[in-house]
């Protein structure tokens, strides 16, 4: 019971853009999953690979991320913070860019 009372929440920048991360990895994981299931026999070996461990290493990645900003973000100095909101908007901007891409393919 000890063990919990060492957890700190901190109500945050980092926290809350911990919990956007934990949120969107969970419909990013859905959404490739459902993409890849329709266009798996139109790719061919490596980039369906790609894709495969896209699948995989990006929402964990995410949800790791997540996780450590929502316990540790309140010790992160605000350049830090920084960092990790421009490399949110980065992936934010890469989802964007995969489903306009994939929109547009989809209507060739």
């Amino acid at each position: 019971m000890l063990y919990l009372a060492q957890v700190n929440f901190g109500r945050n920048s980092a926290s809350l853009l911990g919990i956007i991360y934990v949120l969107f990895s969970i419909p990013y994981l859905i959404f490739m999953i459902a993409w890849l299931n329709q266009r798996a026999n139109r790719l061919i070996g490596s980039a369906l690979a790609l894709y495969i461990l896209q699948i995989i290493f990006v929402p964990f990645f995410m949800v790791l991320c997540g996780f450590i900003l929502i316990f540790q973000g309140w010790r992160l100095d605000p350049i830090l913070q920084l960092g990790q909101l421009l490399s949110f908007l980065m992936i934010i901007y890469l989802i964007i860019k995969d489903l306009v891409f994939n929109a547009i393919y989809r209507n060739r």
